[in-house]
């Protein structure tokens, strides 16, 4: 063999002094394996000085469960060896020793396992001082993931494989550590992903994680604490339970889990430290937690078999490897006892069988404890099949498979050595093994490359790190009728179900929660936000703790635990929950608004007003004040008032691009042609009393047809400008959104403000020149001089129109279309009243003035 794979068989040999052998089970043949197994949970310590050398190392607290685990590997060999098929002519024997649950122990056995010079007895058989056993090929355990830890460093040393029925700890799967370690056990990698998926599947966001004090707890509870973390959510508290079993600190761990507030807890340890724990809990009297069991106790029945527990672990759920029924095993089992002529010969089933029928046996094995209490005395013809336990309960061989398929996977390995055709072996210039000299390191080369399916269907291998298949049953803690705790598996994870991808299958209608909840707990740190809500993150906390913010107006969330609120697009707005964005309401100067139907009213009144004021000067247009007042152009400027006051119905109404068009071009015409009109009687006004002068002949040029060309013409610019603009740029339909308004206000845009501009200039145009002819006319004399009524109507029209500039620009909505209306009826109002409602006065109230005397007689002009 190469010197770098190993260390010749004299070196072996001096390993081990003689005072550090320890108890073995033994059976002689072909080729033996090694294995390790924590047959008690502790070991009392001796005290130890530098004079003397130390005594030998007492063990206590039998396992019954491990023990179950070590016959399983007897009974798969002596299947083996019984069916002949898989190793002809070949007979396995084996070399068993008790690691008793620490790593030191652990450590001696593996150095027994790799040499010795004390002799022993074998089967009958003595082995002579000096003699020196061979290195075992491979060795199956350790079943600790601590032990498995010193083991696999030591064995790798030498490269001798080494696979583990129950080491699930991920350090295990680092191959340029541990270069010889492989395992039937799923590495904790996968549990602690299924463990996620499980803890997100339900929603939990706050959960506790509560370790063991060793490689398996703490490797599996930080790296399940940081795979949750990185998918949001929070780990709540993160213990450990000493294995000191401290007074104050297991107390301390409760007391933590009940302010923590959280109603989930993961508890990643082995079944003694969970025990523990649960111990303390029902001291304590917390109830209502819902319990994550790691896959160390999620069957154990240490836990399940005491009835002081059912009523804070009922409804507990955890992964467990795949179990599976050995025909033969249980008779197997029961057919052990201590009836043997040599009791020595199998150091263990003297505490096995007093640990199981609590007596106690003269004959004590060396190196273990003495029985110095009060227990009965046994007989050794008890019968095995009259107790129920766990070493005979086979209804939930888990751990017992995985040792099982660990034989088989070496036997296979063996299998393949032997069927090595020689000039196409594994090794250099395709040499193969030799099979008389099995060396460790050309076995762990066939056993990584194993690959069979067993008479169960199952399939095994092992990865490019010693690891099989990732496969767990999710199991619930469901108590039967008879008070009897019973594991149901309620869910599947299969890594090899979605092609290399994790998969989690829950059958959620067969779930038991715990005692005193009937639906899916609720863990979180705080309490969901509703619709309508979002997250606010409270400083100083963890992200899971936050508090649930109203959305502001105008945004939205229709899901619960929204991280943030959505804004409703600008036409939306928020309805009253804030859970959907509606359209928002539009917003127009309406008939069926009362302002709509304030102004409507009002501008049928000053209709109906000018039409009687025109009915009026018709039935008396032969009198002396209608035919002095230039009776044509009163006419007209009553028809055109008349249509001043309808036009402000165009801008009530929903705005489409006809109204926008007509509402601005008819204001900006009727106008202009209300205004010429006023212009033209201040003219005619004016140049009369002009004409009195001798010798002029300037009304010659202010007849009726040039009254008529001056209104025509300045209407005809005004249409003009109107004509342009509605080709140009006409008004148009327009909405007014803004994100911070719940409504939509719908206006004209008047599309050229430069066009709309022009038409109010040039009305102001007119108005100003019209007031100023009218100024200059006031004082003028005779009775019939209209001039200071046009100069009053004129200044109340100028001052209208003049405020109306910074009111409209100022106004929000559908109130600038109102201040624009108000402003069309109040100037056409003034106008009205200011020119007719003084001649109406004497028409209907004074008729002795309406005469020529009255009107040519001379007054003074302060009379006027």
């Amino acid at each position: 063999m190469p010197a770098s794979r190993g260390v010749n068989q004299s070196q072996q040999c001096k390993l081990i002094p003689e005072s550090m052998t320890l108890p073995v089970l033994e059976k002689k043949g072909d080729i033996i394996l090694g294995g390790l197994f924590s047959l008690h949970d502790m070991v009392v310590e001796p005290s130890l000085s530098f004079t003397s050398l130390p005594p030998p190392t007492q063990c206590t607290r039998f396992n019954l469960r491990t023990f179950r685990w070590m016959q399983t590997m007897i009974f798969a060999i002596k299947e083996i060896n019984r069916d002949g098929k898989l190793l002809p002519n070949i007979t396995l024997g084996y070399r068993i020793f008790d690691s008793c649950s620490t790593p030191h122990q652990a450590l001696k056995a593996a150095m027994e396992l790799m040499g010795s010079e004390k002799s022993s007895e074998v089967e009958g058989e003595t082995q002579s001082k000096g003699t020196c056993r061979g290195t075992i090929p491979a060795l199956i355990g350790d079943g600790g993931s601590t032990q498995s830890l010193v083991v696999a460093r030591f064995l790798g040393v030498f490269h001798v494989p080494q696979v583990s029925y129950f080491s699930s700890c991920a350090c295990l799967s680092d191959k340029k550590e541990f270069p010889a370690f492989l395992r039937t056990m799923p590495s904790d990698f996968f549990q602690v992903d299924a463990l996620v998926q499980l803890v997100m599947h339900f929603g939990w966001t706050w959960v506790g994680v509560i370790a063991g004090d060793d490689a398996y707890g703490l490797g599996g509870a930080n790296i399940f604490a940081d795979e949750v973390r990185k998918l949001g959510a929070c780990v709540a508290l993160h213990e450990v339970i000493p294995k000191n079993r401290a007074q104050t600190t297991i107390p301390s761990i409760v007391s933590k889990i009940r302010s923590s507030g959280a109603r989930v807890i993961l508890v990643f340890a082995v079944e003694q430290d969970a025990a523990a724990l649960f111990d303390e809990v029902l001291r304590e009297g917390l109830t209502g937690i819902q319990w994550l069991a790691s896959e160390a106790w999620s069957t154990a029945s240490v836990l399940s078999t005491p009835k002081k527990h059912h009523h804070i672990l009922q409804g507990s759920m955890g992964f467990a490897i795949r179990r599976a029924h050995i025909p033969g095993l249980q008779e197997f089992l029961l057919h052990l006892h201590p009836s043997s002529p040599e009791p020595l010969s199998h150091p263990f089933l003297i505490p096995f069988w007093e640990e199981v029928f609590q007596c106690r046996l003269g004959v004590q094995a060396e190196g273990q404890e003495q029985n110095i209490d009060s227990k009965p005395p046994c007989s050794g013809t008890e019968d095995l099949g009259s107790v129920t336990n766990i070493y005979s309960d086979v209804s939930q061989l888990r751990i017992s498979y995985n040792v099982y398929k660990a034989v088989y996977a070496i036997v296979h390995a063996l299998q393949a050595m032997r069927s090595c055709v020689k000039g196409n072996g594994p090794f250099p210039q395709q040499a193969c093994p030799d099979e008389d000299n099995i060396q460790p390191w050309q076995l762990l080369h066939y056993i990584q490359g194993v690959e069979y399916v067993n008479s169960f269907g199952d399939e095994t291998k092992f990865d490019e790190n010693g690891d099989p298949a990732a496969m767990y049953d999710l199991v619930n803690w469901q108590l039967r009728p008879d008070g009897e705790m019973e594991f149901v598996t309620i869910g599947k994870f299969d890594e090899t179900t979605t092609g290399g991808k994790t998969n989690l299958q829950i059958q959620e209608h067969i779930i038991e929660w715990n005692g005193n909840q009937t639906e899916i707990p609720l863990s979180v740190c705080s309490s969901i936000c509703p619709p309508s809500t979002r997250k606010a993150i409270r400083p100083n906390f963890p992200i899971c703790c936050y508090d649930c913010v109203v959305c502001n107006a105008g945004e939205i969330s229709n899901h619960t635990d929204a991280i943030e609120c959505v804004r409703c697009l600008p036409e939306f707005w928020s309805n009253v929950e804030r859970t959907a964005c509606i359209p928002k309401p539009v917003e127009f100067l309406s008939y069926s608004s009362t302002m709509g139907i304030t102004l409507l009213a009002i501008s049928l009144i000053g209709s109906f007003c000018t039409c009687v004021v025109t009915f009026i000067f018709s039935c008396h247009r032969a009198t002396p004040i209608v035919r002095a007042n230039n009776s044509e152009l009163s006419f007209l400027l009553l028809f055109s008032l008349t249509l001043c006051f309808l036009c402000s119905l165009t801008f009530i109404g929903r705005p489409t691009e006809w109204s926008c068009m007509l509402r601005h071009t008819s204001f900006g015409i009727t106008f202009v042609l209300c205004i010429s009109c006023v212009l033209g009687k201040t003219l005619v006004v004016l140049m009369a009393f002009r004409a009195t002068i001798p010798g002029s002949n300037v009304m010659k040029w202010f007849g009726p047809a040039q009254q008529k060309a001056i209104i025509a013409f300045c209407t005809l610019v005004q249409v003009i400008i109107c004509t342009v603009w509605l080709v140009v740029a006409p008004p148009t339909p327009h909405q007014l959104i803004t994100r911070k308004s719940i409504i939509v206000i719908l206006l004209c845009d008047e599309g050229s403000p430069v066009a709309f501009s022009l038409v109010l200039g040039y009305i102001g145009l007119l108005a100003c020149l019209c007031l100023v002819l009218a100024f200059l006319a006031r004082k003028l004399p005779d009775n019939f001089n209209e001039a200071r009524l046009i100069a009053f109507s004129m200044l109340i029209f100028c001052a209208v129109w003049i405020a109306f500039v910074p009111a409209y620009i100022s106004s929000p909505g559908k109130y600038s279309t109102a201040t624009e209306v108000f402003a069309i009826l109040a100037s056409s109002y003034g106008l009205l009243g200011c020119i007719f409602a003084p001649k109406c006065y004497i028409i209907l109230l004074r008729p002795e003035n309406n005469t020529w005397k009255h009107l040519m007689s001379k007054s003074a002009p302060e009379k006027c």
